[in-house]
């Protein structure tokens, strides 16, 4: 009798533990839907705010007054109303996204001129730099050069005056750009005086140097191009190692720290990205703009910790709540 007592007793417990695993089983996979979904949400949101970000430095570009401010502010400062407005925060992806597509049309609207006004600068200046490589081309041809190939021991100044040109000329695109194909041929010229920059033989230790800050400068104009080239699925990862690269020639660059947390931010990781802030609030107190990002990351941060929490209370109280099976 008392055999057959303990054998009930350990199929009870056994009932109980498979209750109890299957319990938390439903558990974790309905958490993993949650964080699926708030995911999904909160790229949405950060497209939107990027966007609104993206938006309200459009006037500070080249022929950014032709651009109405007047109509352009208030319309971005009513989006980002909304955006952290209740009815916001309980938008969901398709509504977010519904938004952001009716707030670019808007937008746009603004800036006819201002593009309008920047494309021809680009047809004309995309022909001006074609017209210059058929040259370089040309005169490259005549000697039986292939700058792929460049393998010459040049003369200080006449290596850099080609690290200089094509530097130029990758800011001259920057400057003009209104689209990832003009970032990418800015990124294209920069990385192209960055191979050159790499070519330098005998230096002097001051020709050292003016070489080290050409290739600082590059790396950084590298990054900038790589935040911009959005539709690229690896440009985030690119831009961090940009700045990295950066770094490895100045640990102190406040421009690198800063745009290495603002891939970093977008990526969301934000722990990454506020030990970079905090780095360079140190090394420079009163840049305005790293107290602005330093705000936003630990904003971010707490909403991901309020999320979560409120997520593991909701789960919890549900299993709670759930009726027990009998054994």
């Amino acid at each position: 009798a008392a055999g057959e007592a303990e054998a009930a007793d350990a199929a009870h417990g056994s009932a109980l533990g498979a209750e109890a695993l299957a319990v938390c089983v439903a558990a974790e996979a309905e958490m993993a839907g949650r964080d699926a979904a708030a995911a999904a949400r909160s790229a949405a949101v950060n497209e939107l705010e990027g966007y609104i970000l993206e938006a309200r430095g459009m006037r500070s570009r080249k022929h950014g007054s032709l651009i109405d401010g007047a109509s352009l502010e208030p319309m971005l400062d009513e989006a980002e109303d909304w955006l952290y407005s209740d009815a916001g925060e309980a938008a969901g992806c398709g509504e977010l996204g519904a938004f952001l597509a009716a707030l670019r049309v808007r937008v746009d609207g603004t800036m006819v001129a201002f593009r309008e006004k920047v494309e021809a600068e680009r047809v004309a200046s995309e022909a001006a730099l074609q017209a210059s490589a058929d040259a370089a081309a040309a005169e490259r041809a005549a000697n039986g050069e292939d700058e792929d190939h460049d393998q010459r021991r040049l003369k200080y100044p006449d290596r850099l005056r080609m690290v200089q040109k094509n530097k130029d000329e990758g800011t001259e695109l920057f400057k003009g750009a209104v689209d990832v194909t003009q970032y990418r041929q800015a990124a294209a010229r920069y990385n192209k005086a960055l191979t050159h920059a790499a070519k330098f033989v005998d230096l002097s230790p001051d020709q050292r140097e003016e070489v080290d800050a050409l290739k600082l400068s590059l790396h950084l104009n590298i990054a900038m191009c790589w935040l911009k080239i959005t539709d690229a699925t690896n440009h985030l990862d690119q831009a961090i190692r940009s700045c990295t690269d950066a770094l490895a020639l100045d640990g102190e660059n406040v421009k690198a720290l800063y745009r290495r947390a603002t891939a970093l931010e977008q990526k969301k990781d934000y722990e990454a990205a506020k030990a970079d802030l905090a780095a360079a609030a140190q090394i420079a107190p009163d840049d305005k703009a790293v107290p602005k990002l330093q705000q936003r990351v630990e904003a971010q941060i707490k909403r991901q910790l309020d999320k979560e929490k409120k997520m593991y209370l909701e789960v919890r109280q549900d299993v709670r709540m759930r009726p027990r099976q009998p054994p």
